[in-house]
């Protein structure tokens, strides 16, 4: 890292102290409010330990109350939770959030930990309206969180506040009680339907994390975590925050998941563009030190395709600058293979070629990480390992993520 860059990352981690000091409201580089007041006399930093980014949205669902499943990568002694209307069409309107640990043993359950529900205020009040475009974030909730273990957040929407804000291809079991606040119920007998996305809920912090802060894996599918078992945490991000966890406190990082199922670097596809949403979905986020980016293939061989590398290769440019400008270090990741993939063409390998080369050999990256030497079949370069593959050739079973997550030099991350 260069001199330059230490030195507006230091200043970032002193501005984003200063915005916590209670009791005063603070805000997030995204323009994102923050309604939480702190701890008094409290000066540890926020860190995140979980995220979701915005996908898309889905109809409301005035009346009901709907139970996310989310998992921890650091620990902390409180926690406050961000809720997002940021792709709604009208003020969203929670009359109620809690949080809990799930009971432990059970990660498809929809049932609390007995004595762990916590009510989340926002600004002291049980019930929030979250505006168009923005997020809200609560106040502490005095819960300690466990790292590795699942929360349970818990929203209730009394009237139609229009099309809700998700994140569609979650990989967790999350449950939906139709009728009625049950946000407060330890039992989950009410939630009785399954839902495979996360609704409204797009990040938990804690305070006072044994962490130097946290790393963002910012990418489409790959990263989402299609191809693994389903409320297993076995994505690539999981495993690299399982590696993480056994470093010392000051290498330590959480880890946030930014992968959105589709999504593109310069096309609005699977929600926003990667350069959309960069800020909100990565650099804004609490505690960030580093990025992992690993976007591209849907730009190549989605419809519009991307014909022209240096495309891509600039908006890798405008990414680093972005971040650079915060003090945050960028790992690029080279784009992996997907030949017998049904959008398979000779050309648009030529253009993954030509852009792996640039991400190895531009000195554009803080780091790089070689995700496609790691992947790819030595027999047939152009397919990933027959070991790695669920049977669609493009994404990678529990297995492949693991190698992924081993291979990333974690010297990087923190320097």
């Amino acid at each position: 890292m260069t001199r330059v860059i230490k030195a507006r990352h230091l200043f970032t981690a002193l501005v984003t102290v200063l915005a916590l000091v209670p009791p005063a409201a603070s805000a997030d580089a995204g323009s994102t409010p923050l309604t939480g007041h702190g701890h008094d006399n409290d000066q540890a930093r926020w860190t995140g330990t979980w995220e979701s980014a915005p996908s898309g949205t889905a109809p409301a669902l005035p009346g009901a109350s709907i139970r996310n499943v989310v998992h921890t990568s650091v620990g902390g002694s409180a926690a406050r939770v961000r809720v997002s209307n940021r792709l709604g069409t009208a003020p969203l309107q929670l009359d109620a959030v809690t949080l809990a640990l799930q009971e432990r043993g059970r990660p498809m359950s929809p049932n609390a930990a007995p004595g762990s529900l916590r009510v989340a205020t926002f600004a002291g009040r049980r019930s929030v309206t979250v505006p168009v475009g923005q997020d809200m974030v609560s106040d502490p909730v005095d819960l300690p969180i466990p790292a590795d273990a699942n929360l349970l957040i818990s929203v209730h929407t009394p009237a139609d506040s229009g099309p809700a804000t998700y994140h569609r291809s979650a990989f967790q079991d999350n449950f939906l009680a139709r009728e009625g606040d049950r946000t407060a119920d330890e039992p989950g007998t009410a939630y009785t339907v399954t839902l495979g996305n996360w609704y409204y809920v797009t990040g938990v912090d804690v305070l006072g994390a044994p962490a130097a802060g946290s790393v963002v894996a910012f990418g489409d599918s790959l990263t989402d975590g299609t191809g693994s078992t389903s409320s297993a945490n076995r994505r690539w991000p999981d495993r690299l925050a399982a590696r993480l966890r056994a470093l010392p406190a000051h290498r330590r990082l959480g880890v946030l998941n930014a992968g959105i199922s589709g999504n593109r670097l310069l096309l609005g596809s699977g929600g926003p563009s990667a350069l959309t949403r960069l800020d909100a979905d990565a650099l804004s986020r609490a505690g960030v030190r580093a990025v992992i980016v690993l976007e591209g293939i849907n730009d190549i061989k989605g419809t519009p395709e991307q014909k022209d590398p240096l495309a891509i290769e600039d908006a890798y440019r405008r990414i680093v600058e972005r971040a650079h400008a915060r003090g945050i270090r960028v790992v690029g990741a080279t784009i992996t293979p997907y030949g017998g993939y049904s959008a398979y063409t000779e050309s648009r390998e030529a253009v993954r070629l030509t852009v792996n080369a640039f991400i190895r050999n531009a000195a554009l990256f803080d780091a790089v990480v070689d995700f496609d030497a790691v992947v790819r079949d030595p027999a047939d370069p152009h397919r990933i390992l027959p070991a790695y593959d669920p049977g669609d050739h493009l994404h990678f079973n529990d297995t492949g993520m693991q190698a992924l997550a081993d291979n990333i030099d974690l010297d990087t991350l923190v320097l």
